[in-house]
């Protein structure tokens, strides 16, 4: 299949077809895999994938704290 690379403002972009996105579950973000020479798109199945990794790095070098006071600390229970 080709596509036609279009102009979106400073940048360029791709428009794939709905019967693409229906097919293959795309809603509003995909994975791109850089190649050699070529790139694939994938489905975000699990947008929140490696998070916990990243969660314990935070807390080992203590950058986990709240930038904000937490707001209901003065409500009864």
């Amino acid at each position: 299949m080709q596509v036609k690379i279009i102009q979106i403002g400073n940048s360029k972009g791709l428009i794939l077809s709905n019967m693409i996105l229906d097919k293959y579950g795309i809603k509003d973000q995909v994975e791109i895999v850089l190649e050699k020479d070529h790139f694939i798109i994938k489905t975000n199945d699990n947008p929140i994938e490696g998070w916990e990794s990243q969660f314990a790095k935070m807390a080992a070098l203590e950058d986990d704290k709240l930038l904000i006071p937490d707001v209901f600390t003065d409500e009864i229970l």
